[in-house]
């Protein structure tokens, strides 16, 4: 009788470790499926981002190029007042130096 008993527990044992062994395993494939999920949408919002830097790149680049082209049109016309504006812009960038060095050595 103690036989059955044991025999009867051990099954009962072997029955709950395949439960337990089957439920974790359903969470496994639940914590891949919500991995992957999440991994494709974290691949598509870097898309949509590399997008929209790309857009912006572009659009910047345009804006460059008109600026560029509006400044040598204005060379162009106007050479002498342009190298009057590129020498006293050079005059203050230089005296801003000057006076940032002078600055910086009384500390």
């Amino acid at each position: 009788m103690n036989e059955r008993r044991q025999s009867r527990e051990a099954r009962a044992a072997g029955s709950q470790a395949e439960l337990a062994s089957g439920a974790g395993s359903r969470v496994l494939d639940s914590t891949r499926e919500f991995a992957a999920m999440a991994l494709e949408r974290a691949a598509e919002k870097m898309r949509d981002l590399r997008e929209g830097v790309s857009d912006t790149a572009s659009a910047a680049q345009r804006r460059v190029q008109g600026y560029a082209g509006a400044t040598s049109r204005y060379i162009a016309d106007q050479p002498v007042r342009a190298a009057l504006i590129a020498a006293g812009i050079g005059a203050l960038v230089t005296a801003a130096i000057l006076m940032a060095r002078r600055r910086g050595n009384r500390y």
